[in-house]
């Protein structure tokens, strides 16, 4: 039995394959492409599909997309049209909210199964399934977690119209409990204070990095006049100020203050919002949990959507306790929701009680010798062969070189796990500012992983190290006081 699971709908494109419920591949579009996030979220591009992902699935599987039983897509086109068209006040003509354009990325999504059908000469029949996007955020996190019972969260900028879907999982079982719906969004407010702070939409984890030189008390007030929380734990958004499906907010200028266009210099009153978003997050989090400990009774959580990419966050909800396990897919954005469809066709709609542990994320394309000598050959490059290259690596590391390394199968998800990783020696603190300015290109305070090893993990780290997400660089933890 061969599934292929699709994420196009929105951004971070990707495909995933499962055969008799073991997962065989899964990739990003942008890893081919080049282009982040595989493309942007717009009404007019809902039917450009991650082709080279499909492909790479089909070769690593050897198999023909003719040989697929089941396809499932993470998103349900008639729950978007349905919830949207006049539903938000505030809007761009022609685009999220509005009836034309609502419509226009109903119609381009409608039109991916005929799409398939003429790139592959098939007939898709009954095969091709269209599953709602948190429903395959919940499947992402829950089928391939080590649990037989947990609690599921799963936290995003939107689905269809759900922002938040909380639910319980037992054997092979997935419930809904509850939802939030939009405009009440932790992700999509993450969005918006990105841009105030004049990054883009795609700048949120810029946000995360540059909360820990901020102070959350100057500006935590003033969010919280916008931000409500019910005694559930719910969160509530005053739309009038946020107005998230506007490219501006004149409202949050002014509760937070001008805006920050992306050439003006940052000053610690953006770290201040940045810290004061981040402890609100922290205790939406935290609310979320408490509300599911006392729905399920379960000792476990299972989590995914984009904020579930939020280690500190996943941190705080670590060292709380309130559940005793806690499992995140590695591939928490919108890409995992490819592994969810496939796991939901299995579980789902087969009714398969066979599950599968996710214990890496390494799904994506390997490379041996002889490619890699022909890609430097046709560069030009000089190289030498080295039998111990851990060796040689570690040396040139401590001679304060900087080691791009690079070995098996891709990460899938954003995060380099050590198979696509830049490594350096972070007791030359001017290694810090070379890898921010002249490898990455990105701002001065943009975090780094500090990487020791396994049995010395205690002398200077708190917390767990040998828990999936632990490994899957999805906690933020503490650091030994002596260290």
């Amino acid at each position: 039995m061969i599934i292929l699971g699709i994420n196009s709908a929105y951004h971070e494109s990707s495909a995933a394959l499962i055969r008799d419920g073991a997962l065989i591949a899964a990739v990003e579009e942008e890893r081919f492409t080049r282009v982040k996030h595989g493309k942007r979220a717009r009404v007019d591009n809902a039917h450009l599909l991650p082709i080279e992902s499909i492909e790479y699935c089909l070769a690593e599987a050897g198999i023909k997309f003719h040989d697929i039983d089941y396809i499932g897509f993470s998103f349900n086109p008639e729950k978007r049209l349905k919830n949207n068209v006049g539903a938000d006040p505030y809007y761009e003509p022609g685009s999220w909210g509005s009836t034309e354009g609502e419509r226009l990325f109903y119609s381009l999504l409608r039109s991916i199964p005929e799409k398939l059908e003429a790139l592959y000469e098939t007939s898709l029949g009954d095969r091709f399934h269209w599953i709602d996007h948190h429903v395959c955020h919940a499947c992402s996190a829950y089928y391939v977690s080590p649990f037989s019972d947990a609690a599921v969260l799963s936290v995003d900028g939107i689905g269809e119209y759900e922002t938040a879907w909380l639910g319980k999982a037992t054997g092979n079982k997935l419930s809904h409990i509850t939802s939030q719906v939009y405009p009440d969004s932790l992700g999509f407010l993450w969005e918006r204070i990105s841009t105030h702070l004049g990054f883009d939409e795609y700048g949120v984890w810029k946000v995360m990095g540059m909360h820990s030189f901020g102070d959350p008390k100057h500006y935590y007030e003033y969010l919280r006049t916008i931000v409500k929380v019910d005694e559930d734990g719910f969160v509530h958004i005053d739309n009038h100020a946020t107005q998230f499906r506007k490219q501006m907010a004149p409202a949050l200028d002014k509760i937070l203050g001008p805006s920050r266009k992306p050439s003006d210099p940052i000053e610690q009153r953006h770290m201040d919002i940045a810290a004061a978003l981040q402890q609100i997050t922290n205790e939406t989090i935290l609310a979320y949990a408490h509300y599911l400990k006392r729905a399920t009774g379960s000792d476990n959580i299972c989590m995914a959507g984009g904020v579930a990419l939020n280690c500190v966050a996943n941190g705080k909800l670590q060292q709380s306790k309130i559940f005793k396990n806690i499992f995140i897919q590695p591939s928490a954005h919108d890409a995992g929701t490819a592994i969810g469809a496939a796991y939901y066709i299995w579980h789902v709609v087969l009714d398969k009680k066979e599950r599968h542990v996710m214990e890496h994320a390494f799904w994506g394309p390997q490379f041996n010798d002889t490619h890699v000598m022909k890609v430097l050959e046709f560069n030009k490059l000089s190289y030498e062969y080295v039998e111990d290259i851990a060796d040689r690596a570690a040396q040139l590391i401590a001679d304060g070189n900087i080691v791009a390394w690079f070995q098996g199968r891709m990460e899938f998800g954003p995060r380099a796990l050590g198979n696509r990783s830049i490594l350096a020696d972070p007791r030359k603190k001017f290694l810090v500012d070379i890898i921010n300015a002249k490898v990455k290109h990105r701002e001065y305070f943009r975090p780094f992983a500090p990487s020791v090893l396994q049995e010395r993990y205690h002398e200077w780290f708190e917390g767990d190290s040998r828990s999936i997400p632990a490994q899957h660089m999805l906690y933020a933890v503490g650091v030994n006081d002596e260290k």
